[in-house]
């Protein structure tokens, strides 16, 4: 048999065809880069609040529980904003200039100006939301907090925050890789807001204990997250 042959004015074409798959090959790799950079997936995003609030100071020195202001992150799939009123639980009434710096309670600094103007008129402070999953993605708070995943895996050490930041992509694949391998991120029920919290004995061994008592298999199905 006669082998085959390229016909000859095919040649000319050759260096458009080798052009074309160049552009090819740098799109594509651009296109993944662009996919993985932090600023794509908004790690290290920390928008100007209308006050200032310090986790820091909050969760960190006064150590007030992560619940007490997102008060349906147990029941609900949101964590929830808190409501003006949650603030002026400790800020009204008067100065309390007698105690110290840590845990004095100034309810006149022009910070809170946003927080008096919002009791009077009725109307919410126009938090910005730091971590916003896109619309197709579904994510539950509570089916993670109530199996032991704690704030920290997700949002970092806000306890050690002036200003909270996106420390996770929050992508898919980051998703994905706790799901099939949850136990590094497993700890007691009640340790997931104690941020702080550091297991004593190996890591591996308490997530794997904790995911056989409570019966964890994380599912990997596209429906699980994309309804």
């Amino acid at each position: 048999m006669s082998r085959f042959h390229f016909p000859a004015w095919i040649n000319p074409l050759l260096p458009a065809v080798a052009g074309f798959l160049g552009i090819g090959a740098l799109y594509y790799t651009g296109l993944f880069a662009y996919g993985v950079h932090p600023l794509t997936s908004d790690v290290g995003y920390r928008p100007e609040q209308p006050v200032p609030f310090s986790h820091a100071l909050h969760a960190g020195e006064l150590k007030m529980d992560c619940r007490y202001c997102h008060n349906t992150v147990e029941y609900a799939a949101k964590a929830a904003i808190p409501p003006v009123g949650t603030c002026l639980n400790c800020h009204q009434g008067v100065d309390k200039e007698g105690q110290s710096p840590t845990v004095a309670i100034h309810v006149n600094s022009n910070r809170l100006a946003p927080i008096r103007e919002a009791a009077v008129t009725g109307n919410s402070v126009l938090w910005r939301k730091v971590h916003d999953l896109p619309d197709y993605a579904y994510f539950n708070h509570s089916a993670h907090v109530t199996r032991g995943v704690s704030c920290v895996s997700c949002h970092g050490r806000v306890d050690r925050m002036e200003v909270v930041e996106q420390k996770a992509t929050l992508s898919m694949g980051f998703c994905l890789t706790c799901h099939r391998n949850p136990e590094p991120s497993l700890r007691p029920i009640d340790e997931v807001t104690n941020l702080a919290w550091e297991p004593s004995e190996g890591q591996e061994d308490i997530g794997a204990e904790i995911a056989a008592s409570l019966k964890i298999h994380p599912n990997e199905n596209c429906s699980t997250c994309h309804r």
